[in-house]
């Protein structure tokens, strides 16, 4: 971890979280009938990102006096980034074709397995209960609209 870095990093990050705040209250606050509006997202993406940057910042100032550890370059791990990079455009490619949950429990699935789970059903179960858990609480208990299950199901 280079704190000087982190420190720095994390002021970034706040100023772009305020910045979310501020451009969300210039969209409409509600959208074809539902009641979440398109500027929640960013407004609450905005606010997890600031205090993210606060509890970043405040890690990096308890550790002032440690040795600045960097990572060097052959600590990279292309294996885990590529993949799940590619799987992030293909879920975005894929949403709407094959609905949210379906999409994202695949999306999951994926990166969990990547990132080193080491049980297959584990990662799926997880991957299943947060897609449809998302779900149904941002379209039933929101009001909020999600793409549905793809026609071709026949769900």
């Amino acid at each position: 971890m280079n704190l000087t870095f982190d420190r720095f990093g994390s002021i970034l990050f706040a100023l772009i979280g305020a910045m979310f705040i501020v451009e969300s209250r210039s969209i409409s606050t509600s959208a074809y009938g539902s009641e979440v509006g398109p500027n929640m997202f960013p407004l609450g993406l905005g606010i997890i990102l600031i205090l993210l940057s606060l509890r970043l910042f405040w890690e990096t100032l308890k550790q002032k006096g440690t040795k600045n550890a960097t990572s060097s370059p052959d600590k990279l791990n292309y294996k885990r980034f590529l993949p799940i990079l590619v799987a992030t455009f293909l879920y975005v490619f894929l949403l709407e074709t094959l609905g949210y949950v379906i999409a994202s429990f695949l999306f999951l699935t994926f990166s969990f397995r990547v990132m080193g789970s080491a049980s297959i059903v584990k990662a799926a179960l997880v991957s299943l209960v947060f897609s449809a858990g998302v779900f149904f609480i941002y379209v039933y208990l929101l009001k909020g609209t999600l793409p549905e299950f793809p026609a071709w199901l026949g769900v």
